[in-house]
């Protein structure tokens, strides 16, 4: 086999950027899987070149100009920058191919663009990709394996890969470990929800934990998992035979469900910093809350009080919204996240709006058949700056109304002071504190569209579905924020058919998938 020079680019931005939170916080959104795909890579004798690329970059400097193939990974609100990257590295002579969620979620469109689109991927998926390496164009190939790897390169095996990111962050430097792959619980709208749940070796776990022991004094390790911790006690036990107690921070997102005071005992004693449960909707019983029958007001002092509980034992929570589902109707869902916000003043609240992922989902298919997803353009579709979805039960300016006002809750000085109250530890109470500060942003913004959508003429025709010429305010927000590559977008790449899925489904074909490393998009 020839020998290739391999790019492998993780986007963890979706532009060129110079702002403080990139430049602190982006190289520790590293993934695994571009990780993993660069140690294969290299595994089978080519030269690789690992970028993470936080926006910061010069990719002209960090990349050199003869590459045979490039490899990128993304979400979709990267797909606009990784569309531009593709027609850039086209030019210059490469293969190019897309991994990650968006390839998963989207991958007709991203046909359009590449030369593969790689669904579910494993070592012989990499092999075939190299052992072919040729333009396929106008129509790129999809090349999957039948399920998730069994098993992914360790820490050790990805360590030149993680130093490399590791370099562009300068004080939090966490690492990326995976214990488990796909999801036991079934909520419609998360893209995990479809994928069987599959834990990882613990043997593998345990290597790797070691090893880190032997690279910092305190390592934070950062689990992509889903749901962390779903097979508990064999979690617990594989951490506590391979290191001594509290010696790694950990991060990693969990149902409520799993975070019982005994359990919470346990995993301060074994270093947990940072916890992320989700409490999705008040409304929807669930079976991640372990909140039984109860909704609404009793849902909320029954969160609450589970979730002051694990501020005793942890330092720093993050409780995780979505707002726009079919279930919530009127103020109520806002009004109770504002006594929740009031009850448990030292939780972070992370908001997120109801979000369709192309095949990312089943429920997907209801929405599309009722004509209910509106085209954004992939850039805005990061559950916070663009819902896709119509609300059932919401006008949009209602809705927008409702979120407003919330956020204006959330950034009171009443708020503000009593989560800086609730938080004793240094570190956590200052997190919080920088935290709030993007919700400046974000409301300004949330007031925009809000008045868009009285004064602007194509706002409101868009967002009720009645056209898909897409607003100049978002055209004009992504030619700003490629900067230079917007000249590299293809013609047509702002569009795509919301109803592909759908029309996929029809036509009887297998819906294309892939893995994901992350708990949704």
């Amino acid at each position: 086999m020839r020998k290739f020079q391999v790019g492998v680019l993780d986007l963890v931005a979706k532009g060129p950027t110079r702002n403080m939170w990139a430049r602190t916080m982006h190289a520790n959104l590293a993934s695994i899987m571009p990780q993993a795909i660069a140690t294969w890579c290299e595994e089978e004798g080519h030269t690789v070149h690992y970028v993470c690329y936080t926006g910061l970059e010069d990719l002209s400097k960090e990349l050199p100009e003869a590459l045979d193939l490039v490899i990128i990974g993304t979400f979709s609100q990267g797909a606009q920058l990784a569309y531009a990257l593709s027609n850039l590295f086209q030019s210059k002579g490469a293969v190019t191919a897309l991994g990650g969620p968006h390839a998963r979620c989207y991958p007709e469109d991203a046909q359009k663009y590449f030369d593969y689109v790689l669904g579910f991927t494993d070592r012989s998926v990499i092999q075939d990709l190299l052992q072919d390496c040729s333009p396929h164009r106008p129509i790129g190939v999809h090349l999957s394996a039948k399920g998730q790897p069994s098993t992914l390169p360790s820490v050790q095996e990805r360590w030149k890969f993680i130093e490399l990111s590791h370099h562009k962050a300068p004080w939090i430097k966490a690492v990326p470990m995976l214990g488990s792959m796909g999801c036991p619980y079934t909520c419609s709208f998360c893209i995990d929800s479809v994928i069987p749940y599959q834990p990882m070796a613990f043997d593998l776990i345990k290597s790797d934990l070691r090893f880190l022991l032997k690279k910092f004094k305190r390592p934070l390790v950062g689990w992509h998992d889903p749901n962390f911790g779903i097979r508990f006690d064999d979690y617990l036990s594989a951490i506590e035979d391979a290191i001594p107690p509290n010696s790694v921070d950990f991060v990693a997102e969990s149902s409520l469900s799993l975070l019982s005071e005994p359990h919470m005992k346990r995993l301060k004693k074994n270093g947990f910093k940072v916890l992320l449960p989700g409490i999705e909707s008040w409304q929807d019983f669930g079976n991640k809350s372990k909140s039984g029958r109860n909704q609404g007001l009793d849902k909320v002092r029954q969160v609450s009080e589970q979730v002051n509980m694990i501020l005793r034992y942890v330092p720093y929570v993050q409780t995780n919204f979505i707002f726009g589902l079919d279930i919530d109707e009127g103020p109520e869902p806002f009004e109770l996240t504002k006594l929740f916000l009031d009850m448990t003043p030292g939780a972070y609240p992370a908001y997120l709006l109801l979000t369709a992922y192309g095949q990312a989902a089943p429920l997907n298919l209801e929405y599309q058949q009722a004509g209910r997803v509106l085209p954004f353009p992939f850039y805005f579709l990061d559950s916070k700056r663009g819902m896709n979805i119509k609300p059932k039960n919401y006008a949009w300016d209602e809705f927008y109304d409702h979120v407003i006002d919330l956020i204006k809750h959330n950034i009171s000085w009443r708020n503000f002071v009593n989560s800086y109250k609730a938080i004793d530890e240094f570190i956590p109470r200052w997190v919080n504190i920088i935290r709030v500060m993007p919700w400046f942003e974000q409301v300004k913004y949330y007031r925009e569209i809000r008045q868009r959508l009285d004064e602007d003429p194509q706002f409101r025709p868009f967002f009720e579905g009645e056209t898909t010429q897409i607003p100049e305010f978002y055209v004009e927000r992504i030619r700003k924020s490629l900067g230079y590559l917007w000249e590299w977008l293809p013609d047509g790449a702002l569009y795509h058919d919301p109803n592909a899925y759908l029309k996929t489904q029809a036509n009887s074909l297998t819906p294309l998938t892939d893995i994901s490393d992350s708990v949704s998009q």
